[in-house]
């Protein structure tokens, strides 16, 4: 019997080809292949290992191999594979589902070139992206993959779904979506985010949490209450479909693909629930198919505080991704990654562990604010504690020196709640100090464009050293703008959301909308219809951006905003 030859594609530090090879016996033949060339992989210690591990038991390893283009990887006497493996496939982050379904088209469409008679093609998908009833949840189908419509454009059915079990190969790491907080990553995010830890680490006991909470906040009381609830008004409200299945891979957002998520959360039919429906939120009275992305970590303190090993005393240490609302501005971001600070003390000592941590955290802030700064001069302005109007609670401010005196203006990058009591620890008190580290990695470095945090650009990596801050220099030199107006006529019987405008031009145009300035307000003097003028401001941060391509989005966002807002273009 001839063995059976094994390809598999798209790997990414081939830890499941290492992982598979040493589960196979001598009669099966591999051979793992990656798109990127030796040299990008040279950095990555563990995709080192794993090849070290597969040239020790003599598997072919390629790099260079599109899976889109199979037959020009291989010469026809080296075809005829009997399975073809790609796990987790994705052309990027910011790619949607669109160019997604195009990748997986491609890819079966080359698979044909290459594949023995008989052979299997095995594709493994995040829970709801393939469109299928075995999908659970099930997406809407123009939300989904459609695995099937795009394996039969190569001529493959469907013929079995089986759950991706990555126990069955042990040290397998998918490597579709690396957070920036996570090792080894050398962003400039988890620099910040490591350094602000380890110098409050220095006044503090330190006990860092693993952010394994949801994207979304369980349903109840417990995550909406009075120190959070303002939060509400800048969250993401979901309304999922009837069917209650869909909330479960959002609600176990840590574990699905989660550069897929991040793409498509404003794809979602996203709503401001208005005044009412906040208010019904904040009692914990949620509809069945009513949700909202976590708009601060501070959805999760009461379950820190409720477990069992909190340690009063102790700084508690929380960072993760979350998700906001917001108007198209320089330094507004719709995702971003916050590091939450957790301390509980003895209710007699609050005033000592108050001025003991607002020291050392504006100690640590001016620190890391005044790195990147000329030499001889000095911070126009030091971090700043401000009364919020309960008298109790502070917001922490800081003037945006590195951006010139045009961009000057003070920016909140965080806030610091205390006087939180819980009713487990009647004896004790709490403070939460919650940092935008996004917006204070800008600040640090002076990267004025909140956007190249997000790129997948491997130039902008380029310009960070380990254990070194130093001015961030773009690699994208006068990029043009390109201004379009739109006016449009409001409907009577609805109000219009202005917010809800700001979050459509952003999906549509997938954040090259930089600006949006309202121009004038029109009332026809005879029908007394109403009509207002926007103009909209697209430019890119990281790649080529052509007029054709703002034409597209900028006719695609007037048939959007007819759509959802119920307004008609002029």
């Amino acid at each position: 019997m001839a063995p059976r030859r094994l390809l598999l594609v798209g790997e990414g530090n081939f830890s499941f080809a290492a992982a598979l090879s040493e589960t196979l016996n001598a009669s099966t033949r591999v051979t793992a292949t990656c798109l990127q060339r030796p040299a990008e992989l040279a950095r990555d210690p563990v995709a080192r290992e794993n090849l070290q591990r597969l040239r020790e038991r003599g598997t072919e390893v390629r790099f260079g191999v599109d899976c889109t283009q199979l037959a020009d990887a291989f010469e026809p006497h080296h075809r005829e594979f009997d399975r073809i493996y790609f796990n987790f496939p994705h052309c990027g982050r910011k790619a949607g589902v669109a160019k997604n379904r195009e990748l997986l088209a491609k890819f079966f469409q080359s698979c044909k070139d290459v594949l023995a008679e008989g052979g299997e093609v095995h594709v493994a998908l995040c829970r709801g992206q393939g469109g299928t009833p075995a999908d659970k949840p099930m997406r809407e189908w123009h939300n989904s993959w459609q695995v099937v419509a795009m394996a039969a454009l190569g001529g493959f059915i469907l013929s079995d779904v089986h759950p991706f079990s990555s126990e069955a190969v042990p040290g397998y790491k998918c490597t579709g979506y690396r957070g920036f907080l996570e090792a080894p990553s050398r962003h400039p995010i988890k620099t910040i985010n490591e350094k602000l830890i380890a110098e409050l680490g220095k006044a503090f006991p330190l006990k860092r949490l693993k952010c394994s909470f949801t994207l979304l906040p369980e349903r109840s009381t417990s995550v909406l209450t009075s120190w959070n609830c303002d939060s509400l008004s800048a969250a993401f409200w979901i309304s999922l479909c009837e069917d209650n299945s869909n909330s479960e891979s959002l609600t176990d957002g840590i574990t699905q693909d989660m550069e897929d998520f991040l793409v498509l959360f404003s794809e979602f039919s996203l709503k401001d629930p208005g005044r009412d429906s906040r208010e019904e939120a904040h009692e914990g009275i949620y509809g069945q198919t009513k949700v909202c992305l976590r708009p601060s970590l501070l959805a999760h303190v009461q379950t820190v505080i409720q477990a069992p090993d909190f340690l009063p005393g102790s700084l508690h240490v929380l960072s993760g991704p979350v998700f906001q609302k917001c108007p198209i501005l320089p330094f507004t971001m719709p995702a971003f990654h916050e590091t939450l600070f957790i301390l509980g003390f003895n209710k007699n000592l609050r005033d000592d562990y108050l001025q003991s941590l607002l020291d050392h955290l504006k100690g640590t802030l001016d620190s890391l604010l005044t790195q990147t700064l000329l030499e001889g001069s000095k911070l126009s302005r030091s971090v700043e504690f401000i009364f919020q109007s309960n008298e109790k609670d502070y917001i922490i401010k800081v003037k945006s020196h590195n951006f010139g005196s045009d961009c000057a203006k003070d920016l909140i990058i965080g806030s610091v709640t205390t006087s939180a009591t819980s009713i487990i620890h009647k004896d004790q008190c709490f403070m939460f100090v919650s940092m935008n580290l996004d917006l204070l990695a800008m600040l640090v470095w002076g990267i004025s464009d909140w956007r190249m945090l997000w790129t997948f650009d491997h130039r902008f990596l380029k310009n960070f050293v380990p254990g070194k801050i130093e001015p961030f220099k773009s690699y994208s030199l006068y990029p043009p703008c390109y201004v379009h107006d739109i006016s449009f006529w409001l409907d009577e019987k609805k109000e219009f959301d202005e917010l809800e405008f700001h979050t459509v031009a952003r999906a549509v145009s997938q954040d090259t909308v930089i600006s949006i300035q309202f121009l004038s307000r029109f009332q026809h003097p005879k029908t007394q219809q109403v009509s207002l003028c926007y103009r909209l401001t697209y430019q890119t941060c990281d790649k080529a951006l052509t007029q054709h391509q703002v034409g597209s989005m900028q006719s695609q966002f007037r048939k959007e905003i007819q759509q959802r807002l119920h307004v008609i273009p002029r």
